[in-house]
């Protein structure tokens, strides 16, 4: 019998009313279901206290609820909380809490692995194993901002797609899973609050401006020479600068919003003048900021932190040429939950 119960949080608003209306009962049961199951976040069928026990019974032998589960939770010294997220079928992700003294944000995956390569990231020696639903990127913010109620005594205030996968490469379920966080039928999340991270995927980034996406959009850039990006993020070579900067330049035509770029400054990779004009020279296509986000080692000494003579040099130049820079210290390290780290060691 389980094997043909369907997910219940793959059905529209319509379908659950459609549901119970062939059911011989009535359509608003479906509202009332769904709000349950979205604004509520209920876990079980059993916690839908509204609904009588034969309706309750009746779900059960129709439906399940796919819940993630907080498997593992990590408390940093920093107040940074990294969740190891146990899916439905066993495999696991993980997302973390970041807390500043004005905000919470939560970092949440979207695929278990990742689709692309880069040498420098934890999460790409995993081998994609599949996309997260909807109700999965969800869940993971539902856990996060109880959390940061728990622990900071303040609702989730920001959302970042930084964690494990290439949004992009599971696109249509992310804007799903957004859409459900700022409806007023979820949690009503404000757009203007979630930032979705790429790498650089040029087709799906021009889809994003066509659909007139509302949130904010960041690059994983870190070098702006091909044959350096290529040499530790080898699907550049696929999708060169030249397509990415035509497809956020698409991108600020369309959404006259400005790009984020993140970008890591390695000893002896990307740490001279040579790789700073060029970053410079690429962020004046369009308005832009650049976060310089400190290095988390993951264990194989390839990578260094470039000193912070060369981390100077870029923040200079950047701000000479009157482009907002930030220089980002990570929080959670001690944990493994700084950027790049999430790999499932917990």
């Amino acid at each position: 019998m389980s094997a043909q119960k369907k997910d219940i949080r793959a059905l529209t608003k319509d379908q659950l009313r459609d549901f119970f209306v062939s059911e011989g009962d009535k359509a608003f049961r479906g509202n009332q279901v769904y709000e349950w199951l979205w604004h509520k976040s209920a876990h079980t069928f059993d916690a839908m206290t509204s609904l009588s026990k034969e309706t309750r019974r009746m779900l059960t032998d129709n439906f399940v609820i796919n819940h993630i589960k907080v498997d593992v939770m990590q408390r940093s010294t920093d107040g940074t909380i990294k969740n190891a997220v146990k899916l439905h079928d066993g495999l696991t992700v993980e997302s973390v809490l970041i807390p500043t003294a004005s905000r919470t944000t939560a970092c949440v995956s979207s695929q278990v692995g990742c689709s692309l390569d880069c040498k420098f990231c934890a999460t790409s020696r995993l081998k994609r194993m599949r996309n997260l639903n909807p109700d999965e990127i969800y869940d993971q913010v539902v856990a996060i901002d109880n959390e940061s109620r728990l622990y900071h005594n303040r609702p989730l205030s920001n959302i970042v797609f930084m964690g494990m996968g290439e949004p992009l490469m599971n696109y249509n379920n992310v804007l799903k899973a957004i859409d459900k966080i700022t409806s007023n039928e979820g949690l009503g999340m404000s757009p203007k609050r979630i930032v979705v991270s790429t790498s650089g995927v040029p087709k799906m980034i021009r889809k994003m401006a066509d659909d007139e996406v509302k949130f904010k959009l960041a690059v994983s850039l870190h070098s702006a020479i091909d044959e350096i990006r290529t040499s530790i993020m080898p699907f550049n070579a696929t999708f060169p600068l030249k397509d990415l900067r035509e497809a956020l330049e698409y991108w600020y035509a369309k959404t006259k919003n400005r790009i984020t770029y993140e970008y890591v400054v390695w000893e002896g990779i990307n740490d001279t003048l040579k790789d700073v004009e060029a970053l410079v020279a690429f962020c004046k296509f369009a308005p832009s900021k650049v976060n310089l986000i400190e290095y988390n080692p993951i264990d194989d000494g390839i990578f260094q932190q470039a000193n912070a003579k060369a981390i100077d040099m870029y923040v200079s130049k950047l701000e000479a040429n009157n482009i907002t820079v930030t220089v980002r210290r990570s929080r959670g390290k001690d944990i493994d939950a700084a950027c790049g780290q999430l790999a499932n060691k917990a």
